[in-house]
């Protein structure tokens, strides 16, 4: 399914680099993800309704059926694996380099860190709480939930999860994943030293996954 997004974010830019095709896509998830979980239509509902159709107007109606395929053939992928996909999406579609300036954690490099910040006495009575400064596309959570799971715990109930970080590229990445992976969690944009996420953060700049809203069992 990987291969199938990259070939397809590839074919569709043509006048628009694979980059901007890849940030608005995560983007429309992230947004989509987050206003159908919303019963009330609030101010930010409001907004990020707005900024949704703000954004698939740039495209055909070809291309939003692309992106619905790719968010499908995305949901899929982790039904059949638990990584960082989304990172490796962004690398191997020729995102990561020195114009923008960002590139993802490998994900085993990911998955040696979360093995050792795992108490190796843990034995899933109690829900680990895990603190993600500068979360990225959210790799180090999912391979902490990786790890869980291999030692046969359920990453869904035994960890929450409060990931900050400055880019909101990031941001949507991490809130589009951890809500696919059924994690609860409360991705923040914001810079982690200067504006600590508390509970009166801007309700604007918080997206809360399923799992954190009660809406998976």
């Amino acid at each position: 399914m990987k291969k199938e997004i990259i070939k397809k974010i590839n074919s569709m830019s043509g006048s628009q680099s694979p980059y901007n095709i890849f940030c608005d896509w995560i983007e429309l998830m992230a947004l989509a993800i987050a206003n159908s979980l919303c019963i009330i239509h609030s101010r930010t509902w409001h907004d990020r309704e707005k900024r949704y159709i703000q954004i698939a107007e740039k495209y055909s109606k070809d291309d939003m059926h692309n992106f619905v395929n790719m968010f499908a053939w995305l949901t899929k992928s982790f039904e059949e694996k638990t990584s960082d996909i989304l990172g490796e999406i962004y690398m191997e579609s020729g995102c990561g380099n020195k114009n923008t300036g960002q590139f993802f954690t490998p994900y085993n490099v990911s998955l040696m860190t979360a093995e050792t910040s795992i108490p190796k006495d843990y034995d899933g009575s109690y829900p680990l709480t895990v603190n993600e400064p500068s979360c990225g596309g959210g790799g180090m959570i999912i391979a902490f939930a990786d790890v869980l799971k291999r030692k046969g715990f359920n990453y869904q109930k035994c960890m929450k999860v409060v990931a900050q970080d400055l880019d909101w590229k990031g941001v949507y990445m991490c809130y589009v994943q951890l809500s696919l992976l059924g994690i609860d969690a409360v991705v923040v944009q914001g810079n982690t030293l200067t504006e600590p996420y508390t509970d009166n953060y801007p309700r604007s700049r918080i997206f809360r996954t399923p799992r954190n809203m009660g809406l998976l069992i």
